[in-house]
Protein backbone atom coordinates (compact mmCIF):
# COMPACT_ATOMS: atom_id res chain seq x y z
CA UNK A 1 0.00 0.00 0.00
CA UNK A 2 2.78 2.30 1.19
CA UNK A 3 4.23 1.36 -2.18
CA UNK A 4 1.78 3.56 -4.68
CA UNK A 5 2.43 6.70 -2.44
CA UNK A 6 5.18 8.24 -3.70
CA UNK A 7 5.37 11.54 -2.05
CA UNK A 8 5.48 9.18 1.30
CA UNK A 9 8.13 6.66 -0.24
CA UNK A 10 10.53 9.85 -1.21
CA UNK A 11 10.01 11.63 2.24
CA UNK A 12 11.19 8.05 3.68
CA UNK A 13 14.02 8.00 1.57
CA UNK A 14 15.47 11.52 2.35
CA UNK A 15 15.13 11.56 5.76
CA UNK A 16 17.18 7.82 5.86
CA UNK A 17 18.98 9.32 3.42
CA UNK A 18 20.38 12.38 5.80
CA UNK A 19 20.99 10.54 8.93
CA UNK A 20 23.18 8.09 7.20
CA UNK A 21 25.27 11.12 6.46
CA UNK A 22 25.25 12.59 9.36
CA UNK A 23 25.66 9.20 12.49
CA UNK A 24 27.51 6.50 9.80
CA UNK A 25 29.73 8.33 8.45
CA UNK A 26 33.41 8.86 10.41
CA UNK A 27 34.38 12.64 11.27
CA UNK A 28 37.93 13.81 11.66
CA UNK A 29 38.45 16.39 13.99
CA UNK A 30 41.53 18.43 14.13
CA UNK A 31 42.61 19.47 17.77
CA UNK A 32 46.24 21.32 18.48
CA UNK A 33 48.59 20.02 21.47
CA UNK A 34 48.20 21.80 24.83
CA UNK A 35 44.76 23.78 23.87
CA UNK A 36 41.37 22.89 24.92
CA UNK A 37 39.37 20.51 22.83
CA UNK A 38 35.55 20.65 22.85
CA UNK A 39 33.70 18.51 20.64
CA UNK A 40 29.06 18.24 21.43
CA UNK A 41 27.35 14.96 20.63
CA UNK A 42 24.33 16.44 19.36
CA UNK A 43 20.85 14.18 19.86
CA UNK A 44 19.46 15.25 17.22
CA UNK A 45 21.71 14.05 15.19
CA UNK A 46 20.68 10.86 16.40
CA UNK A 47 17.15 10.62 16.86
CA UNK A 48 15.73 9.67 12.89
CA UNK A 49 18.58 6.64 13.41
CA UNK A 50 16.00 4.93 16.40
CA UNK A 51 13.32 2.85 14.56
CA UNK A 52 9.99 3.55 14.20
CA UNK A 53 11.94 6.16 11.98
CA UNK A 54 10.11 9.78 12.65
CA UNK A 55 8.93 11.47 9.38
CA UNK A 56 9.65 14.32 8.03
CA UNK A 57 8.61 17.37 10.46
CA UNK A 58 7.64 14.77 13.17
CA UNK A 59 9.53 15.49 16.82
CA UNK A 60 10.50 13.01 18.94
CA UNK A 61 12.19 13.77 22.29
CA UNK A 62 13.28 10.10 23.25
CA UNK A 63 16.24 9.87 26.28
CA UNK A 64 19.88 8.93 24.08
CA UNK A 65 22.78 8.39 26.25
CA UNK A 66 26.19 8.39 25.14
CA UNK A 67 28.94 5.89 25.50
CA UNK A 68 32.62 6.64 23.95
CA UNK A 69 35.61 4.52 24.43
CA UNK A 70 39.15 4.60 22.37
CA UNK A 71 38.71 1.77 19.33
CA UNK A 72 40.10 -1.51 20.99
CA UNK A 73 40.07 -0.73 24.74
CA UNK A 74 37.21 -0.12 27.40
CA UNK A 75 37.76 3.70 28.37
CA UNK A 76 38.70 6.56 26.30
CA UNK A 77 41.98 8.32 26.58
CA UNK A 78 43.66 9.65 29.48
CA UNK A 79 43.60 13.01 28.31
CA UNK A 80 40.13 12.94 27.06
CA UNK A 81 36.37 13.20 29.60
CA UNK A 82 32.91 12.95 28.72
CA UNK A 83 29.92 14.56 30.49
CA UNK A 84 26.39 14.23 30.28
CA UNK A 85 24.17 15.32 32.86
CA UNK A 86 20.32 13.80 31.69
CA UNK A 87 19.48 11.60 28.61
CA UNK A 88 17.62 14.71 27.40
CA UNK A 89 21.11 16.84 26.81
CA UNK A 90 23.62 16.67 24.53
CA UNK A 91 26.93 14.63 24.91
CA UNK A 92 30.00 16.42 25.43
CA UNK A 93 33.66 15.34 24.84
CA UNK A 94 36.78 17.91 26.22
CA UNK A 95 40.00 17.32 27.14
CA UNK A 96 43.19 18.75 26.42
CA UNK A 97 45.80 16.65 24.43
CA UNK A 98 49.85 17.13 24.87
CA UNK A 99 53.13 16.43 22.87
CA UNK A 100 53.07 13.13 23.28
CA UNK A 101 49.74 12.56 21.68
CA UNK A 102 50.90 14.05 18.20
CA UNK A 103 51.17 12.48 15.37
CA UNK A 104 48.92 9.56 16.59
CA UNK A 105 45.48 8.49 15.05
CA UNK A 106 43.29 8.13 17.88
CA UNK A 107 39.70 6.82 16.59
CA UNK A 108 37.06 7.63 19.12
CA UNK A 109 33.73 5.24 19.30
CA UNK A 110 30.47 6.79 19.88
CA UNK A 111 27.52 4.57 20.75
CA UNK A 112 24.25 6.41 21.27
CA UNK A 113 21.35 4.36 23.45
CA UNK A 114 18.30 5.42 23.01
CA UNK A 115 16.72 4.54 26.49
CA UNK A 116 12.82 3.80 25.75
CA UNK A 117 13.35 1.64 22.76
CA UNK A 118 16.81 -0.07 23.73
CA UNK A 119 17.73 0.64 19.95
CA UNK A 120 21.54 1.67 19.66
CA UNK A 121 23.46 3.38 16.73
CA UNK A 122 27.24 4.01 16.34
CA UNK A 123 30.09 6.22 14.48
CA UNK A 124 33.64 7.36 14.92
CA UNK A 125 35.59 10.44 15.52
CA UNK A 126 38.64 10.53 14.53
CA UNK A 127 41.21 13.09 15.97
CA UNK A 128 44.30 13.99 14.15
CA UNK A 129 46.33 15.83 16.58
CA UNK A 130 48.96 18.36 15.71
CA UNK A 131 51.58 20.50 17.39
CA UNK A 132 49.88 23.95 18.04
CA UNK A 133 52.59 27.18 16.13
CA UNK A 134 52.61 29.16 19.13
CA UNK A 135 53.01 25.67 21.93
CA UNK A 136 53.95 25.95 24.53
CA UNK A 137 52.54 29.40 26.15
CA UNK A 138 55.30 30.22 29.02
CA UNK A 139 53.06 32.01 31.17
CA UNK A 140 49.41 30.03 31.95
CA UNK A 141 46.87 30.90 35.04
CA UNK A 142 44.19 29.00 36.67
CA UNK A 143 41.40 30.04 37.27
CA UNK A 144 38.09 28.56 39.92
CA UNK A 145 34.88 29.95 39.28
CA UNK A 146 32.29 29.12 41.68
CA UNK A 147 29.22 29.50 39.96
CA UNK A 148 29.51 27.61 37.25
CA UNK A 149 28.87 23.62 35.66
CA UNK A 150 31.53 22.04 33.39
CA UNK A 151 29.09 21.87 30.75
CA UNK A 152 28.03 25.51 31.10
CA UNK A 153 31.78 26.56 30.92
CA UNK A 154 32.06 24.60 27.68
CA UNK A 155 29.58 26.51 25.91
CA UNK A 156 31.52 28.30 22.97
CA UNK A 157 29.60 31.79 24.29
CA UNK A 158 30.26 31.54 27.74
CA UNK A 159 34.23 30.17 27.18
CA UNK A 160 34.56 33.45 25.13
CA UNK A 161 33.03 35.52 27.22
CA UNK A 162 35.49 34.28 29.87
CA UNK A 163 38.60 34.54 27.76
CA UNK A 164 36.89 38.35 26.98
CA UNK A 165 37.70 39.38 30.39
CA UNK A 166 40.74 37.59 30.94
CA UNK A 167 42.31 39.43 27.65
CA UNK A 168 41.13 42.53 29.02
CA UNK A 169 42.71 42.17 32.52
CA UNK A 170 45.91 40.30 31.09
CA UNK A 171 46.39 42.54 27.72
CA UNK A 172 48.38 39.59 25.88
CA UNK A 173 49.19 39.05 22.06
CA UNK A 174 47.63 34.57 22.62
CA UNK A 175 45.47 33.84 24.91
CA UNK A 176 44.31 30.28 24.43
CA UNK A 177 42.18 28.06 27.15
CA UNK A 178 44.38 24.92 27.64
CA UNK A 179 42.33 22.66 29.92
CA UNK A 180 38.69 22.92 31.76
CA UNK A 181 38.57 20.90 35.14
CA UNK A 182 35.21 20.10 36.99
CA UNK A 183 35.84 20.70 40.94
CA UNK A 184 34.29 17.07 41.50
CA UNK A 185 37.61 15.76 39.55
CA UNK A 186 39.75 17.84 42.04
CA UNK A 187 37.92 16.22 45.05
CA UNK A 188 35.54 18.36 45.59
CA UNK A 189 31.82 17.68 47.01
CA UNK A 190 28.80 17.73 45.36
CA UNK A 191 26.33 20.70 46.03
CA UNK A 192 23.51 20.48 47.82
CA UNK A 193 20.28 21.14 45.74
CA UNK A 194 19.36 23.99 47.37
CA UNK A 195 19.31 27.81 45.59
CA UNK A 196 20.63 26.45 42.24
CA UNK A 197 24.28 25.45 43.73
CA UNK A 198 27.22 25.03 40.94
CA UNK A 199 29.84 22.65 42.26
CA UNK A 200 32.33 25.21 40.37
CA UNK A 201 35.28 24.52 37.71
CA UNK A 202 38.59 25.25 37.26
CA UNK A 203 40.28 26.87 34.24
CA UNK A 204 43.53 27.30 33.04
CA UNK A 205 44.93 29.95 30.35
CA UNK A 206 47.60 30.49 28.41
CA UNK A 207 49.39 33.41 27.79
CA UNK A 208 52.58 34.87 25.76
CA UNK A 209 53.10 37.67 28.10
CA UNK A 210 54.06 38.16 32.10
CA UNK A 211 51.10 38.22 34.41
CA UNK A 212 49.64 41.49 34.89
CA UNK A 213 50.00 43.78 38.32
CA UNK A 214 45.99 42.31 38.91
CA UNK A 215 46.92 38.99 38.96
CA UNK A 216 49.49 39.33 41.09
CA UNK A 217 47.82 41.35 43.71
CA UNK A 218 46.71 37.83 45.19
CA UNK A 219 49.91 37.20 46.27
CA UNK A 220 50.20 40.07 48.18
CA UNK A 221 50.42 39.39 52.44
CA UNK A 222 47.60 41.12 53.11
CA UNK A 223 45.63 39.33 50.76
CA UNK A 224 47.84 35.94 51.49
CA UNK A 225 46.54 36.95 55.23
CA UNK A 226 42.82 37.54 54.28
CA UNK A 227 42.64 34.04 52.40
CA UNK A 228 44.14 32.22 55.39
CA UNK A 229 41.37 33.59 57.27
CA UNK A 230 38.83 32.66 54.96
CA UNK A 231 38.12 35.94 53.64
CA UNK A 232 37.84 37.39 50.26
CA UNK A 233 40.71 39.07 49.06
CA UNK A 234 40.89 42.92 47.88
CA UNK A 235 41.14 42.37 43.76
CA UNK A 236 40.93 45.85 41.66
CA UNK A 237 39.96 43.90 38.38
CA UNK A 238 37.45 41.42 39.95
CA UNK A 239 34.65 43.85 39.07
CA UNK A 240 34.97 43.12 36.00
CA UNK A 241 34.63 39.45 36.10
CA UNK A 242 31.68 39.66 39.06
CA UNK A 243 29.03 40.24 36.27
CA UNK A 244 29.08 36.63 35.14
CA UNK A 245 31.76 35.13 36.88
CA UNK A 246 32.37 34.56 40.26
CA UNK A 247 36.01 33.69 40.97
CA UNK A 248 37.57 32.53 43.85
CA UNK A 249 40.88 34.03 44.13
CA UNK A 250 42.52 32.58 46.91
CA UNK A 251 42.59 29.58 44.07
CA UNK A 252 44.00 31.23 41.82
CA UNK A 253 47.12 29.55 40.88
CA UNK A 254 50.16 31.78 38.54
CA UNK A 255 52.87 29.59 37.19
CA UNK A 256 55.79 30.95 34.99
CA UNK A 257 57.27 27.78 32.63
CA UNK A 258 59.59 29.49 31.91
CA UNK A 259 61.68 29.20 35.03
CA UNK A 260 61.40 25.64 34.04
CA UNK A 261 63.01 25.26 30.92
CA UNK A 262 66.48 24.62 31.95
CA UNK A 263 65.79 21.14 33.99
CA UNK A 264 63.29 20.20 30.90
CA UNK A 265 66.59 20.58 28.71
CA UNK A 266 68.88 18.74 30.79
CA UNK A 267 66.26 15.15 30.75
CA UNK A 268 68.39 12.47 29.07
CA UNK A 269 65.96 9.82 27.72
CA UNK A 270 67.78 6.44 27.23
CA UNK A 271 66.85 3.98 24.33
CA UNK A 272 65.20 1.75 27.20
CA UNK A 273 67.38 -1.35 26.60
CA UNK A 274 68.85 -2.51 29.76
CA UNK A 275 72.28 -3.03 30.07
CA UNK A 276 73.91 -6.69 28.84
CA UNK A 277 74.31 -8.31 32.31
CA UNK A 278 75.60 -11.13 31.20
CA UNK A 279 74.51 -14.51 30.72
CA UNK A 280 71.26 -15.98 33.49
CA UNK A 281 72.81 -18.13 35.95
CA UNK A 282 70.45 -20.13 38.12
CA UNK A 283 70.98 -21.21 41.80
CA UNK A 284 72.09 -24.94 42.20
CA UNK A 285 70.17 -27.55 42.61
CA UNK A 286 71.94 -28.93 45.79
CA UNK A 287 70.70 -26.57 47.87
CA UNK A 288 70.73 -27.30 51.94
CA UNK A 289 67.51 -27.38 53.67
CA UNK A 290 67.82 -25.40 56.61
CA UNK A 291 66.13 -26.05 60.54
CA UNK A 292 63.64 -23.97 61.67
CA UNK A 293 63.40 -25.39 64.87
CA UNK A 294 66.00 -23.25 66.93
CA UNK A 295 64.53 -20.15 65.23
CA UNK A 296 61.01 -21.66 66.76
CA UNK A 297 62.14 -22.43 70.66
CA UNK A 298 63.97 -19.13 70.59
CA UNK A 299 60.84 -16.97 69.55
CA UNK A 300 59.02 -18.90 71.69
CA UNK A 301 61.93 -18.96 74.69
CA UNK A 302 62.65 -15.32 74.82
CA UNK A 303 59.02 -13.56 75.51
CA UNK A 304 58.22 -16.79 78.17
CA UNK A 305 61.47 -15.93 79.66
CA UNK A 306 60.79 -11.88 80.06
CA UNK A 307 57.35 -13.03 81.11
CA UNK A 308 58.39 -14.90 84.03
CA UNK A 309 61.31 -12.68 84.99
CA UNK A 310 57.97 -9.97 85.18
CA UNK A 311 56.19 -12.05 87.16
CA UNK A 312 58.55 -12.72 89.87
CA UNK A 313 59.96 -9.05 90.02
CA UNK A 314 55.73 -8.59 90.52
CA UNK A 315 55.58 -11.46 93.39
CA UNK A 316 58.46 -10.49 95.00
CA UNK A 317 56.68 -6.64 95.42
CA UNK A 318 53.96 -8.25 96.60
CA UNK A 319 54.48 -10.28 99.21
CA UNK A 320 57.85 -9.81 100.09
CA UNK A 321 58.42 -6.15 100.55
CA UNK A 322 57.30 -4.44 103.20
CA UNK A 323 54.85 -1.98 101.14
CA UNK A 324 53.80 -5.26 99.12
CA UNK A 325 52.31 -6.34 102.54
CA UNK A 326 50.90 -3.24 103.57
CA UNK A 327 48.95 -3.23 101.11
CA UNK A 328 47.82 -6.74 100.92
CA UNK A 329 46.76 -6.26 104.89
CA UNK A 330 44.79 -3.06 103.91
CA UNK A 331 43.21 -4.88 100.74
CA UNK A 332 42.43 -7.73 103.74
CA UNK A 333 40.58 -5.34 105.76
CA UNK A 334 39.01 -3.80 103.38
CA UNK A 335 37.08 -7.28 102.27
CA UNK A 336 36.39 -7.47 105.81
CA UNK A 337 34.68 -4.40 106.48
CA UNK A 338 32.60 -4.61 103.87
CA UNK A 339 31.57 -7.94 104.63
CA UNK A 340 30.49 -6.85 108.13
CA UNK A 341 28.61 -4.07 106.40
CA UNK A 342 26.74 -6.81 104.25
CA UNK A 343 26.03 -8.87 107.14
CA UNK A 344 24.81 -5.91 109.57
CA UNK A 345 22.59 -4.81 106.32
CA UNK A 346 20.50 -7.81 106.34
CA UNK A 347 19.44 -7.61 110.36
CA UNK A 348 18.76 -3.89 110.22
CA UNK A 349 15.32 -2.99 111.63
CA UNK A 350 13.15 -0.14 111.25
CA UNK A 351 14.38 2.89 113.54
CA UNK A 352 11.89 4.19 115.88
CA UNK A 353 10.83 7.68 115.26
CA UNK A 354 12.76 10.18 118.27
CA UNK A 355 9.27 11.41 119.67
CA UNK A 356 8.68 7.79 120.70
CA UNK A 357 12.10 7.81 122.42
CA UNK A 358 12.17 8.15 126.23
CA UNK A 359 13.08 11.51 127.54
CA UNK A 360 14.25 12.86 130.72
CA UNK A 361 12.57 15.81 133.13
CA UNK A 362 14.53 18.94 132.73
CA UNK A 363 14.25 19.89 136.93
CA UNK A 364 14.11 16.22 138.57
CA UNK A 365 16.00 14.29 135.87
CA UNK A 366 13.36 11.79 136.20
CA UNK A 367 12.20 9.74 132.99
CA UNK A 368 9.01 10.96 131.42
CA UNK A 369 7.20 7.87 129.54
CA UNK A 370 6.98 8.61 125.80
CA UNK A 371 4.15 9.91 124.13
CA UNK A 372 2.38 7.08 122.34
CA UNK A 373 0.29 7.81 119.66
CA UNK A 374 -1.65 4.48 120.88
CA UNK A 375 -2.32 5.45 123.98
CA UNK A 376 -4.80 8.61 123.40
CA UNK A 377 -6.04 11.00 121.10
CA UNK A 378 -4.10 12.78 119.50
CA UNK A 379 -6.55 15.67 118.26
CA UNK A 380 -6.73 16.85 122.27
CA UNK A 381 -3.15 16.35 123.04
CA UNK A 382 -1.68 19.68 123.27
CA UNK A 383 1.51 20.66 121.83
CA UNK A 384 3.47 21.35 124.85
CA UNK A 385 2.79 20.54 128.57
CA UNK A 386 2.06 23.46 130.87
CA UNK A 387 3.63 23.68 133.97
CA UNK A 388 0.82 22.72 136.17
CA UNK A 389 0.70 19.36 134.48
CA UNK A 390 4.62 18.48 135.50
CA UNK A 391 4.94 17.03 138.92
CA UNK A 392 7.08 18.21 141.76
CA UNK A 393 6.77 21.77 139.82
CA UNK A 394 8.10 24.80 142.16
CA UNK A 395 5.68 27.00 142.46
CA UNK A 396 6.79 30.75 141.46
CA UNK A 397 4.97 33.77 143.43
CA UNK A 398 2.37 35.52 141.09
CA UNK A 399 1.70 39.42 141.51
CA UNK A 400 -2.01 40.58 141.79
CA UNK A 401 -3.18 44.17 140.31
CA UNK A 402 -2.97 45.59 144.00
CA UNK A 403 0.42 45.14 144.45
CA UNK A 404 0.61 42.43 147.42
CA UNK A 405 2.86 39.04 147.44
CA UNK A 406 1.19 35.91 148.00
CA UNK A 407 2.61 32.23 148.18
Amino acid sequence: MWATDPKILYSSTVTVYTILSKVHSDRHVYPAAGVLFVHVLERECFKGEFPPYPKMGEISNDPITFNTNLMGYPDRPGWLRYIQRTPYSDGVLYGSPTTDNVGKLTTIEITAYNRRTFETARHNLIIHIKLAEDFPLPYQAEFFIKNMNVEEMLASEVLGDFLGAVKNVWQPERLNAINITSALDRGGRVPLPINDMKEGVYVMVGADVTFSSCLREVENPQNQLRCSQEMEPVITCDKKFRTQFHIDWCKISLVDKTQHVSTYQEIIRGEGILPDGGEYKPPSENLKSRDYYSDFLITLAVPSAIALVLFLILAYIMCCRREGVIQLVHHSAIQKSTKELREMSKNREIAWPLSTLPVFHPVTGEIVPPVHPDSFDNTSMPLMQTQQNLPHQTQIPQQQTEGKWYT
